[in-house]
């Protein structure tokens, strides 16, 4: 599924002062750098490829000390993302401050958590399973790739600057407005309903060894993962209604023809 808005001419935010604008304009394009550092620190993290600490590496805990600081860490991020992503809290923020930055200060505050995340983030090392075969290692290494690639594919396709704020940040700026949301469903929206969140699932559990950390990681988020499904189409229902309904009824939520 796709929510787009589109900008238009002659918005009132153009009688907003030129520092003020220029001020939006820096917070929302900072907040999308942090964003990119914590996406490509998070490949790296869950794939253990390049970045100095990832799933398994960092200083030994004892295993219920680990698992509850990780469960801990994991419901900061999921708290933060679910409830920030809510309608409610939107309408809140829009009490406050500029609705311009609403976005970018969600994703601010999602790499943000993500960082505390990766920074005390304790291993469980041992191993869960292990693929010994170099051809079926290298499949699942590459699956993993893969589904980092659906994730990012995924989100040009419903507009990717739109998702992380700058489109909001930029248009302001220009004095444009921000039309109301469209629905729309291009390329693999047309197959499953939520490509993005099935990218992730394939990333988190595609490796060839599987600790019991990262085991806890890629089944937690799974079950986040399910969560925010469910909440996110109830607003989708309460946004779009009967259109947005036919379409799950139509359109399978993370495998085609399956479900």
């Amino acid at each position: 599924m796709s929510i787009t808005m589109h900008t238009g001419p002659n918005s009132p935010q153009a009688a907003v002062s030129f520092p003020a604008r220029l001020l939006t304009l820096c917070y929302g394009g900072l907040a999308y750098l942090i964003f990119l550092g914590t996406f490509l620190y998070a490949i790296g993290f869950v794939a253990q490829f390049v970045v100095p600490k990832n799933i398994n590496t960092g200083s030994s805990h004892p295993l219920m000390t680990a698992l509850l600081t990780n469960l801990v860490l994991m419901s900061i991020f999921a708290v933060q993302h679910s409830g920030m992503a809510r309608r409610g809290f939107k309408r809140m923020f829009a009490r406050f401050a500029s609705p311009a930055i609403e976005r970018s200060t969600y994703v601010l505050l999602a790499s943000l958590s993500l960082i505390l995340l990766f920074w005390q983030w304790q291993p469980i090392p041992a191993v869960a399973w292990q693929i010994d075969d170099p051809v079926l290692a290298a499949i699942a290494t590459a699956g993993g790739a893969l589904g980092w690639l659906i994730v990012l594919y995924s989100t040009f396709l419903i507009s990717h600057f739109e998702l992380f704020g700058l489109t909001q940040v930029v248009s302001h700026y220009a004095g444009r407005v921000v039309e109301p949301m469209k629905f729309k469903t291009p390329g693999l929206y047309r197959l499953i309903r939520h490509p993005i969140y099935l990218g992730f699932i394939i990333a988190f559990w595609s490796t060839p060894m599987m600790t019991y950390g990262h085991l806890l990681f890629a089944a937690v988020t799974t079950a986040y993962i399910f969560v925010g499904i469910y909440l996110e189409e109830c607003d989708l229902i309460a946004m779009f209604g009967s259109e947005y309904r036919r379409y799950r009824e139509k359109v399978a939520m993370l495998v085609p023809g399956i479900f």
